[in-house]
């Protein structure tokens, strides 16, 4: 390592020690020990720009260990990254500017304790649990491999992700390593910061397998670099990196945390806690610094970072540019779509053929309902790509349109992906697919929500608009049981802000759902969906199912009414029946079908008390599931109709009746509630 190289590389160092210290919070050892690995990977490998962060073409790196955000900050901060605005231009500012490292985990700082996506440019997604960044870059290879199969090569692009002892250790890597190996990733490096230390103390407390065999046994290629200061060694693990074209690379580097804190190096008392004033002071010393300096950049550092990744990032960006105008040119359609994709946008007419059904009685399962919507939807959005997590059968989410194919290892642009019986992993790629530009879904059944939840909440946190197909949705699976029946789910998910929620009640609002799931831009989505044939509905009499947009519409009135009955999903039907009887009996009846709390609360308060008029003080809720939130809706003298436990092993109709989930049990509640009983 040249005396230049190791300023920067030491400037990296105590540009994070600093900023942890002055937040008194924060983890300092493992920017410490992996300084050298990320200063080696931007100077010499990553295709990168600063001065153009959002190029298309650019490979993607993702911090996965986001405790370590001191480094990536200092990082972005050396390299010059300029900030980007919502469209992706450059606004001429720095990304990371001085004040913004010295601002560090404060109140509306650009640099918050774990990396956060869209909020700070140059971070490509949301790290914090550990596990989920590298799960997010097999997605986003997935994507990559996906438009340079489809479209162009050109449109490819590498994917880095560092990680740690946490993150290997965690379940969810090893899913989502298991499908990046069987894809034969090429396009995708783990640089793995083997320290061996975690909050608790040395790994071998816990963990002692052999991390390169496992690997290799995923059909990973294993490389090691035992001197993590060695810039040498660690450019030639680069170079291995390109030279293979049949598997992804684990690069395992025997790293120090902490490395130069005479006290804290390599103990676990480097990870989650400042140095301390003396202790910064005298790692300074040791790595030849003055320990009054604070923030300091030494001439030249800057320099460096821009004469090698910064000219070497341009020219790459430059020929990209010309080779991408050159195949646009020729190819402009083609071309209009994958800038329609990386805009997170949708082509004209995309829902023209969405299906409308007519009334029947006997109907059909929203899970069959949806499988037809997006069939029709994947035929105009070429790049809606999915599957389900080997329940696709079940869940009806094939795509069988020619030329749709399975994604596989020797077919990167097929549309159906067979994430394997790994739903939390599932979700970590979906959303690293559309980070990479994809609208992708995925699909199980909705007590597995519960699998995954992990990954969903950090697709809401980002604003990633991952749609979640959800099916067998209530006591309505019927013989399986107690163990698949969701019960809690729904509370849970609607308890989730920025996901919306939809329980289409049947056919048509089924489609309806798809349509209001594919224009949003801002957040997941998720589609419950019955197993179990519901009526499809008279639209000549009920309300338009387009209701749905708006999260609850009246479906059926009556002049006057004196009680309301709200239900989502398969319960929909039975209130229509239940308003039959109560309007016979003399109780006029207003029926509102409510898919969506979410939009619902959207709306403003004059069609909200449209729907649900205040001076209707009678209402009964009915959907199969916990009754947790359904009280906003009720007021003091409403009911709830559904389940307070969990359910059992019978037929579907015999658990709706010894559940009370009845066209009886409803009326006799309306009736209560009406009396003001």
């Amino acid at each position: 390592m040249t005396a230049t190289d190791q300023l920067a590389v030491d400037t990296l160092r105590t540009l994070s020690i600093d900023a942890v210290q002055k937040a008194n919070s924060g983890h300092p050892g493992a920017p410490m020990g992996l300084a050298p690995v990320a200063y080696s990977l931007w100077q010499e490998a990553l295709r990168y720009d600063p001065a153009a962060p959002q190029w298309p073409g650019r490979d993607r790196f993702v911090l996965s260990g986001g405790h370590a955000s001191a480094l990536l900050y200092s990082l972005l901060h050396l390299a010059g990254v300029i900030e980007t605005d919502a469209a992706g231009r450059p606004t001429g500012k720095p990304a990371i500017a001085m004040e913004d490292l010295q601002s560090f985990r404060q109140l509306h700082s650009k640099t918050p304790g774990h990396p956060e996506y869209g909020h700070t440019t140059g971070v490509e997604t949301t790290t914090g649990p550990l596990g989920q960044g590298i799960a997010n870059s097999v997605g986003m290879a997935i994507a990559s491999r996906f438009f340079a199969a489809r479209y162009s090569a050109h449109l490819g692009y590498r994917v880095w992700a560092m990680c740690g002892d946490g993150d290997v250790m965690e379940g969810v890597a090893y899913e989502a390593a298991s499908i990046a190996g069987h894809l034969r990733l090429a396009n995708l490096c783990w640089v793995y910061d083997s320290n061996r230390i975690t909050i608790e103390g040395r790994t071998d407390l816990a963990f002692s397998e052999d991390v390169a065999a496992r690997f290799e046994a995923l059909g990973w290629a294993v490389l090691r670099v035992a001197q993590p200061n060695d810039l040498g060694a660690l450019s030639q693990a680069w170079h291995a990196v390109y030279a293979e074209t049949s598997k992804p690379t684990l690069v395992i580097v025997e790293t120090k945390i902490g490395f130069g804190s005479p006290k804290k190096e390599d103990t676990n008392h480097a990870h989650g806690e400042p140095l301390g004033v003396d202790e910064v002071a005298a790692t300074k010393v040791r790595y030849g610094w003055d320990p009054a300096l604070s923030f300091h950049v030494p001439a030249g550092v800057r320099e460096l970072f821009a004469t090698k990744l910064g000219a070497r990032g341009a020219r790459l960006r430059r020929d990209w540019e010309q080779q991408h105008a050159q195949w646009s040119a020729a190819h402009p359609e083609q071309a209009r779509e994958v800038e329609m994709a990386w805009r997170g946008e949708l082509p004209a007419g995309f829902d023209a053929h969405l299906p409308v059904h007519p009334a029947d009685a006997k109907g059909m399962a929203t899970r069959d309902a949806g499988g037809k919507a997006l069939e029709a939807l994947a035929k105009h959005v070429p790049w809606l790509v999915g599957g389900s997590a080997d329940l696709t059968p079940s869940t009806k989410t094939r795509l069988s349109m020619e030329g749709a194919g399975d994604l596989s290892a020797t077919m990167p642009g097929g549309r159906n992906v067979h994430y394997g019986i790994r739903e939390h992993a599932m979700a970590s790629l979906l959303n690293g697919m559309v980070l990479g530009g994809l609208r992708a879904y995925g699909a199980t059944f909705l007590v597995f929500c519960d699998y995954l939840r992990p990954a969903l909440r950090l697709s809401a946190l980002m604003g990633v608009p991952v749609v979640h197909v959800f099916t067998h949705d209530s006591i309505g699976v019927g013989e399986d049981g107690p163990t698949h029946q969701p019960i809690e789910q729904l509370a849970a998910m609607r308890a989730m802000p920025g996901l919306v929620t939809l329980r289409p009640g049947d056919a048509n609002e089924t489609s309806e759902a798809w349509r209001v799931a594919l224009l949003r831009r801002t957040g997941p989505t998720a589609l419950v969906l019955t197993r179990q044939a519901l009526p499809t509905l008279d639209r000549s009499v009920c309300a338009p199912a387009s209701g749905v947009a708006r999260g609850a519409y009246v479906l059926l009135d009556a002049p006057n009414p004196q009680v309301v009955l709200l239900a989502s999903g398969s319960e929909v039907a039975l209130c229509v029946e239940a308003k039959k009887v109560l309007d016979a009996g003399g109780l006029p009846t207003r029926v509102v079908s409510m898919p969506s709390w979410e939009l619902f609360a959207q709306q403003d308060a004059a069609y909200r008390d449209s729907v649900l008029p205040p001076t209707i003080a009678a209402r009964v809720a009915v959907e199969a599931g916990v009754r947790m939130g359904w009280d906003q809706f009720l007021g003091a003298r409403g009911a709830f109709v559904g389940l307070s436990g969990y359910g059992a092993s019978a037929p579907a109709g015999a658990l709706m009746k010894h559940f009370g989930l009845t066209v009886d049990n409803v009326v006799a509640q309306a009736r209560r509630v009406a009396e003001g009983k």
